[in-house]
């Protein structure tokens, strides 16, 4: 992922609704999810949302979480600047948290190149519950 650059063009209308659907939710949404959503704003083929996703992903905007295969807003602003972004999701509830850790990408770094891998970029989903989801599963019943 690349920072925002400010002389970059401004969003297309397709890529601001996509931008838009996903910043105004919590939850992770799937393409096919955002184009249901945006079905009345004029969109109606998928090919039309994973166009304005990919260059949202381009400009740091937006990030794919493979395992749910759906997207999420970028929580961080410099996003972009980070070589490693980690996401914790939760399995309860399913509330994604965005993690930059610089630490973990340092670790991330020195593991490839142990073993003469070259890292460009790295996005590590972690799988359990959250915090809430946590407490109330060790509550007694």
């Amino acid at each position: 992922m690349k920072p925002i650059d400010q002389n970059e063009k401004p969003l297309t209308k397709n890529q601001a609704l996509v931008f838009d659907a996903l910043t105004g939710t919590e939850e992770p949404l799937s393409a096919y999810t955002i184009l249901d959503r945006l079905r009345d704003d004029g969109l109606r083929a998928p090919l039309q949302i994973y166009r304005a996703l990919d260059k949202l992903m381009d400009l740091g905007m937006v990030h794919r979480l493979e395992s749910l295969n759906a997207f999420v807003a970028c929580s961080h602003p410099a996003c972009g600047a980070h070589e490693t972004v980690a996401f914790a999701i939760c399995d309860g509830c399913g509330q994604v948290d965005e993690v930059a850790d610089d630490r973990l990408a340092a670790h991330l770094s020195a593991v490839a190149q142990h073993d003469g891998f070259t890292l460009k970029q790295s996005i590590v989903e972690l799988r359990g519950l959250c915090r809430n989801c946590a407490a109330r599963s060790s509550a007694p019943q």
